[in-house]
């Protein structure tokens, strides 16, 4: 798709990554990238976090805390009136890879972007048969044959994937609704507002095992996992909502 694409929306699309110190819910973010679609403002800079960041979240963002040591924290700097003005437009879709996570860290911040398109939940939606073993952004970037020059875990250049990403799922659904792009955004949004179903396990005993199969095979597992999954203090909305659905909670 051209660049040119994007102008034909009626609403405004931005493209947006947080870099944060974990991924708990008291974690807070680091760092914020986003991007107007095809050749609009790009914004990417680093901010102190009220907490250390992690060194497994250093180990894969490659920030650290002296990095941040002299930033202002988020709240504080004088781009969060403006962030928080153009998020929370009407007139704006906040699109991000796994967006409950994002918009989580956002949230704690003081930012609720008024509607959003989560590219992670668009994918599974589209994968019916479950024939794609992973949907992280970076294995979607080499699964899909993305060619792109882009940093991963840098907040900006997973956001030059993120729009790649959008472009991909944004014809299929368009082909799907008959053919109208600003339908198709609508369907985008109403997909990433309703949890996702998991159909392969990507961890563990039963790593690319698929959950339907686990369901029959091994129910114990699968409660074993949901009573997990609920003691969590990371969001596993689509994995609770997945697995009752599998045994009939």
């Amino acid at each position: 798709l051209q660049n040119t694409v994007w102008y034909t929306f009626t609403m405004k699309l931005i493209f947006l990554d947080t870099e944060t110190t974990g991924n708990e819910s008291k974690d807070r973010l680091c760092q914020l990238a986003y991007k107007e679609a095809g050749d609009g403002e790009k914004f990417s800079e680093l901010f102190k976090p009220p907490l250390p960041i992690a060194i497994e979240s250093s180990a894969v963002c490659h920030i650290t805390n002296k990095m941040v040591a002299d930033k202002p924290a988020f709240v504080d700097s004088p781009h969060f009136a403006s962030v928080k003005k153009l998020l929370e437009d009407d007139n704006v879709v906040t699109i991000a890879h796994n967006a409950k996570f994002d918009l989580g860290m956002l949230e704690r911040e003081g930012i609720v972007p008024s509607q959003h398109i989560c590219t992670l939940r668009v994918a599974r939606y589209l994968d019916r048969d479950g024939v794609i073993p992973r949907y992280n952004l970076q294995y979607l970037r080499y699964y899909l044959g993305i060619e792109i020059e882009a940093t991963a875990h840098d907040a900006l250049g997973d956001v030059m994937v993120l729009e790649e990403i959008f472009a991909r799922l944004l014809k299929k659904i368009t082909e799907e609704v008959g053919g109208n792009e600003d339908d198709a955004l609508k369907k985008m949004i109403e997909v990433s507002s309703l949890p996702s179903l998991i159909n392969v396990i990507t961890f563990g005993k039963y790593n690319g095992r698929k959950v339907a199969d686990l369901a029959n095979e091994d129910p114990g597992y699968l409660n074993w996992l949901l009573t997990e999954k609920r003691k969590s203090d990371s969001d596993e909305e689509d994995w609770i909502f997945t697995l009752e659905k599998y045994l009939k909670k």
